[in-house]
């Protein structure tokens, strides 16, 4: 199983950092902490902690999970022990006997008034309807036609040619949507991949220039290798979920690396039903990035947690006897 060393301030610090590395999170992470972190004499002196942390096994996960339930059990036990007393009902006084009710007395009917005469309601002169503009037909919609996509092949294969690479080129289009999806195959594909994906972004960037030059509709364009895209979504996910619980445990917002607006829709996405955390993104391009903030109203406790005081509670005072 393979395990790494993490050292950061705190040891939950370290922990969070652990999980980003594994590509995992927060809660499937084991560790062990190897030095506790001090603080040292006026800030002169300190130790940061190191642990070392594996991604939990689906067993270690399983188990996990039956202690959990165990110890929910066992604090509805503990509730279901203590009755509340029953509510006293009130004593009902005796009702006092109804004193007979005296006949109510027989009015003469008045003699019926002569109603005056109705006057006839005037009649209201007719508005003048305005002419209804007429309403224009819908324009038929433009049939979905495949698009040429030799300029595209040719330029990408020119691009590998000076690169002195073989690589196999695949597309395929979808006329309804207005998509076009590139896939590339062969050795070494880490190459065109780049860092964090910038030299795959540029590739599809500029094949999209090309496929577009000579089309009336606008071809949304994607390239991809190795299944990469996917890849980089999960990992993106991740790390919006171990963010977030940093957020959580610390109050404090967390600013992200510059991403481009197709990896800041995917951690907006991933974090946009989270309870307690929210996004938005600031600064200018090419460096702008995604804040995540602690939402306004919310109290968490020091370890992230909403609704941990009613276990404190069932604790106390189960100590207390």
């Amino acid at each position: 199983m393979e395990s790494i060393e993490v050292s950061a301030k705190t040891v939950e610090d370290a922990v969070l950092e652990a999980a980003i590395q594994l590509g995992t999170t927060r809660d499937k992470v084991a560790y062990e902490v190897i030095t506790q972190p001090t603080s040292g004499f006026l800030g002169i002196g300190g130790r940061k902690a190191v642990i070392r942390a594996h991604q939990k096994s689906d067993e270690e996960i399983e188990a996990k999970l039956k202690a959990d339930k165990e110890m929910e059990k066992l604090l509805e036990r503990v509730n279901e022990k203590k009755e509340t007393p029953k509510p006293v009902e009130p004593v009902k006084k005796a009702e006092a006997p109804k004193k007979p009710e005296k006949p109510a007395e027989v009015k003469k009917p008045a003699a019926p008034k002569a109603e005056a005469p109705k006057e006839k309601p005037e009649v209201k002169k007719e508005e003048k309807k305005e002419a209804s503009a007429p309403v224009p037909a819908p324009k038929p919609e433009k049939p979905a036609v495949p698009v040429d996509t030799a300029p595209v092949e040719k330029f990408l294969k020119d691009v590998f040619g000076a690169m002195g690479m073989e690589v196999t080129v695949v597309i395929t289009q979808n006329p309804q949507e207005r998509e076009m999806n590139i896939t590339l195959d062969g050795a070494d594909m880490g190459v065109l991949i780049g860092k964090r994906g910038q030299t795959l972004d540029s590739l599809q960037y500029l094949s999209s220039l090309v496929l577009n030059k000579n089309t009336e509709d606008y071809i949304r364009v994607k390239v991809d290798t190795e299944n990469y895209r996917e890849r980089r979504k999960a990992t993106l996910e991740n790390l919006a979920k171990n963010i977030a619980q940093k957020v959580k445990r610390t109050r404090k917002p967390v600013s992200l690396e510059p991403m481009n607006p197709y990896e800041r829709r995917v951690i907006h996405s991933a974090l946009q039903n989270d309870k307690f955390v929210c996004t938005h993104s600031e600064g200018e391009e090419p460096y702008r990035r995604v804040v995540v903030t602690l939402k306004e109203g919310v109290k968490l406790d020091n370890y992230g947690n909403r609704n941990r005081g009613r276990y404190n509670r069932n604790y106390n005072k189960k100590k207390e006897r």
